[in-house]
């Protein structure tokens, strides 16, 4: 399954199978027609509507927040924490995601991370987020973790987390773009008790 799953640059990730899913697609160069795009909150650099009408499709379905919908047309389920979406065979758990002690993303918000079941494994999009007591009941096959500081996790507060969750693989992301550096790819996979992939654009 990690093979199937591509990192596009910052935070955007596709993921290919029976069905194609992008998460916060953004700065598209190859785009593939998508099946399902899961979009985790509304700042720019996640919410493209630009990207999403690229990869968009008459039935493509589109799961985000309430206040990302508005800028969107088409199949657009709008969801919360907590809310299970399912789409033909992919199960979307939409989990918290949200900043502990800076003011970016606000847990009143009620933006996303989402589980995604695809292909009997479990795949943690963690979204835009600190370490949050939340994690503590994710279970995941796969983790997409934001490494980059600033806005998120540091790259030491993403590999704890990697290592309350213990994934079979992590994957790190939100970096390299804006805020992050390889550097810090490779500080996080240093630090992770599990084996991380590092992935080239």
């Amino acid at each position: 399954m990690v093979e199937n799953i591509f990192w596009l640059g910052h935070s955007s990730v596709r993921i290919d199978g029976e069905q194609v899913i992008y998460i916060d697609p953004w700065k598209l160069k190859d785009p593939k027609k998508a099946d399902l795009v899961l979009i985790s909150h509304n700042h720019y650099d996640h919410l493209s509507p630009e990207d999403v009408r690229k990869i968009q499709k008459e039935d493509t379905v589109i799961i985000t927040t309430q206040d990302s919908a508005a800028d969107l047309s088409g199949d657009i389920r709008i969801v919360k924490p907590g809310d299970i979406v399912q789409v033909g065979e992919i199960l979307v758990e939409a989990v918290p995601s949200y900043n502990a002690d800076k003011a970016f993303h606000p847990r009143e918000n009620d933006w996303l991370g989402f589980v995604v079941t695809v292909g009997g494994k479990r795949i943690y999009y963690c979204g835009d987020t600190d370490l949050i007591p939340e994690m503590e009941t994710i279970r995941a096959n796969i983790m997409l973790v934001p490494i980059g500081g600033t806005y998120t996790m540091t790259a030491e507060e993403a590999a704890r987390a990697v290592n309350i969750i213990r994934p079979e693989v992590a994957i790190p992301v939100h970096y390299d773009d804006i805020v992050g550096s390889a550097e810090d790819a490779r500080r996080f996979r240093d630090l992770c008790e599990v084996p991380v992939e590092i992935k080239s654009v």
